[in-house]
C-alpha cells in the first residue's frame, strides 16, 4: 500500500510521476482522515497491508510523525520514501523511527554524481544521498536502494549494484521507467535490452536482493533461469553489464558472496496486491496507471479494493489482452499493466515491452 501523503517536494526530478509542486496542496488528506484511512488498514487484520508513507516529499508534512506513531500502534508497518532535501537530517529520521519507522527508502539513479544529480534536477542531491545513507545505516535503520532505469544510466547499472552493495541496503529496487508524468520526456529501454537488464538482474540477485517495479516480467524471468534456461549471450547490452560487473566483483566468489539466497519475487501488480492512494485520498491501481477508481472519502479503501470493477478485473489474468492474455506466464507475471494503459489507454491491453511473446 503505497500513500502519497503529499504532492510538495523542492527537488525537480526528470523522472517523477506526480510532477511534484513546490508548495502542499490545501485539499490534502488532513491528519484526522489520515488516521481514518490508517484504522482501515488496519482492520484488514494480519497479515496487514505493508504501508509506504511517500509523496511529493513526506517531510513536508509536519504532522508525519504523529501520522507514523498512528500507523505502528494499530499494527502497520509503515516504512518511509522521503525525498533527499535539507529536512532529512540525522535529528529528522532519529524521531521518525522512535515513532516507529524501520524502513528508509533511498533514490539512486547514477553511480556518479553527474548522472544523479542530473536526474533529481539539482546539484549536491548525490553527495547528500550517500550522507544520508550512512546516517540510516547508523542508526540501524534498514535500507532500501530504488533505481530508475532509463536509457541514460542503463550503463551505470554496474557501478550502482556497487554502492548499493557496499552500502549494506536489505533491497535494490529497480524501477522500469513508465511514461506519465514528467517521465514523458525520457527515454525508456527496448524490449530487448530491458530482457537483458531482467537477466542481468537475476544473476546479481545473489549478491543483493532485487526486486523490480512496473516489469513482473522479473517473476517470469527467475522461474526460466530457475529451471536451466539460458540467459540471453550475445546481446549487447546483457554483456556489457555482465562484463562491467565482473571488473567490479573480480570472481564468481565474490557474485556469490553477500547476501547468499535470492529473495524470490513478490506475486503483486497494479491493483493486485498492491495499491496507490494519492494526497487527496484518490484509490488507483498504481502510482504509475493514473486511473482512479474512487476515493477514501467517499468509501474505505478496504471496500474500494475488494469491489472496484478494474481492480477486480486487473485480478483476473483471463482478462488479459493481447499476448499477455496468451501467454503462457500471465498468472505470475501479467505485463505491466501500468505500461499498458501509458501506451494503448487499455490497462487490460498487453504489454508492448515485453520481449517475451512475438
Amino acid at each position: 500500500m503505497i500513500w502519497e501523503i503529499t504532492r510538495a517536494c523542492q527537488l525537480a526530478c526528470l523522472h517523477c510521476r506526480a510532477d511534484a509542486i513546490r508548495h502542499r496542496d490545501p485539499f490534502e488528506l488532513t491528519t484526522t482522515e489520515g488516521k481514518e484511512l490508517l484504522d482501515d488498514l488496519a482492520a484488514f487484520g494480519p497479515p496487514r497491508p505493508l504501508l509506504v508513507l511517500t509523496g511529493g516529499d513526506p517531510l513536508e508534512r509536519s504532522d508525519l510523525v504523529d501520522l507514523v506513531s498512528h500507523g505502528t500502534a494499530l499494527g502497520l508497518s509503515v516504512s518511509l520514501s522521503p525525498s533527499v532535501t535539507p529536512r532529512l537530517t540525522r535529528a529528522a529520521l532519529a524521531e521518525l523511527q522512535s515513532a516507529g519507522v524501520r524502513t528508509v527508502s533511498l533514490s539512486l539513479d547514477g553511480a556518479t554524481p553527474a548522472t544523479h544529480d542530473a536526474f533529481r534536477g539539482i546539484d549536491g542531491v548525490f553527495a547528500a544521498t550517500e550522507e544520508t545513507i550512512r546516517i540510516v545505516g547508523e542508526l540501524g535503520l534498514r535500507l532500501q536502494v530504488n533505481t530508475t532505469v532509463t536509457q541514460q544510466n542503463v550503463a551505470e547499472l554496474p557501478a550502482i549494484l556497487d554502492r548499493v552493495y557496499r552500502a549494506h541496503a536489505a533491497l535494490w529496487s529497480v524501477f522500469f521507467l513508465v511514461p506519465v508524468g514528467r517521465g514523458r520526456r525520457l527515454k525508456a529501454l527496448s524490449p530487448r535490452e530491458e530482457e537483458a537488464v531482467l537477466h542481468w538482474l537475476y544473476e546479481v540477485s545473489a549478491v543483493v536482493p532485487v526486486k523490480t517495479t512496473e516489469a513482473p516480467q522479473y517473476r517470469r524471468v527467475v522461474v526460466q533461469r530457475m529451471r536451466g534456461e539460458n540467459p540471453p549471450l550475445g546481446e549487447p547490452l546483457f554483456e556489457r553489464l555482465r562484463a562491467s560487473t565482473s571488473e567490479l566483483f573480480r570472481d564468481a566468489v565474490s557474485m556469490r558472496s553477500g547476501f547468499g539466497s535470492r529473495r524470490p519475487p513478490l506475486d503483486i501488480n497494479a491493483g493486485r496486491g498492491f495499491a496507490f492512494i494519492d494526497h487527496r485520498g484518490l484509490v488507483y491501481p498504481s502510482g504509475f496507471l493514473p486511473h482512479a477508481v474512487g476515493s477514501v472519502r467517499a468509501a474505505p479503501f478496504s471496500v474500494i479494493y475488494r469491489e472496484a470493477p478494474l481492480l477486480r478485473a486487473l485480478r483476473d489474468p483471463d482478462a488479459l489482452g493481447g499476448k499477455c492474455g496468451r501467454c503462457e506466464f500471465r498468472t505470475i507475471c501479467g505485463g505491466s499493466r501500468s505500461r499498458a494503459f501509458a501506451l494503448t489507454g487499455d490497462p487490460l491491453a498487453e504489454d508492448a515491452m515485453c520481449a517475451y511473446q512475438l
